[in-house]
């Protein structure tokens, strides 16, 4: 579902999708962002400031509604 998003939103909303145990980048933003359980989805406006988080399975209507509140 993630990857249909990504390309129905490409131009609009850069995805990074990060594995937080391998990745150093990855542990850093998830403790930037107290993400503690996998998967978390944080959402972040243009200007850098987090607009929503949800934390575990996500239906496609939720993730577009995070989705579409970014500015």
């Amino acid at each position: 579902m993630v990857n249909g998003l990504k390309a129905e939103y490409e131009g609009k909303v850069e995805f990074q999708i990060l594995n937080v145990e391998k990745d150093a980048e990855g542990a850093k933003l998830a403790d930037t962002f107290g993400a503690q359980y996998v998967p978390t989805f944080v959402f972040v406006n243009s200007d850098g400031t987090q607009s929503g988080q949800l934390v575990g399975t996500q239906s496609e209507a939720q993730m577009r509604a995070e989705l579409d509140k970014l500015d």
